[in-house]
């Protein structure tokens, strides 16, 4: 199954190279290409991308306010690309239900495997920004919360969510608990669930935020 991309960012020559690496990549058709959000939002209501990989500053309507557009209509998820010191456009992001964040910096097989993973339901984080940027983010609650659902987790339900805090792949978190990644999908889903939660990176944030 190929998957549809529309890239996003106001930069021509790193749209191009963004483009560049995602058409040569196995199973992955980049359907169109925009320079700000307002356009972004356009084409994804057009052509049905899987996944927006969207940039945050860009004229006119930013990439935050382009991202919880997309996500409240349901339209395709979103990877936002991030550099390191732009922590509050990141938790805008976040706020915006953003499936994943990548650095610009990032290599060429990690923005594939990125894009196949947010593809399939997964969050993504960059790495080097993951624990910094959900603990900073959770460091602005003024106390842990209490989420409605938490008392109705199984203890292995709260040891994945407590992985999806630290920012970890299906593949991580099966790997720890020592259970297999189809195990770890099923687990996350009633994280999810009983959390009434729309994403693994919300749920990740809510993890830190009730000190999970």
């Amino acid at each position: 199954m190929t998957i549809k991309v529309l890239v996003a960012d106001d930069h021509g020559a790193i749209r191009a190279g963004l483009v560049l690496i995602l058409s040569n990549a196995d199973g992955i058709e980049v359907v169109g290409e925009a320079a700000d959000g307002a356009a972004a939002i356009r084409q994804a209501r057009a052509l049905k991308p899987d996944v927006v990989l969207m940039d945050v500053r860009m004229p006119g309507v930013d990439g935050i306010a382009a991202t919880r557009e997309l996500t409240t209509e349901g339209l395709c998820q979103v990877l936002v690309l991030t550099t390191f010191d732009l922590d509050e456009y990141v938790h805008g992001a976040l706020r915006a239900d953003a499936a994943g964040f990548l650095l610009k910096s990032v290599e060429a097989a990690r923005l594939v495997e990125a894009v196949r993973l947010v593809a399939a339901g997964e969050g993504v984080l960059a790495p080097q920004v993951t624990r910094k940027l959900i603990s900073a983010f959770a460091s602005a609650a003024p106390a842990p919360v209490a989420a409605p659902g938490l008392d109705d987790l199984t203890d292995r339900e709260r040891e994945v969510l407590s992985c999806l805090g630290e920012g970890l792949s299906n593949a991580e978190i099966g790997s720890r608990l020592y259970i297999g990644e189809t195990t770890v999908k099923t687990h996350v889903s009633r994280v999810l669930t009983k959390l009434n939660l729309r994403s693994r990176v919300q749920a990740a944030i809510l993890a830190q935020e009730a000190g999970i």
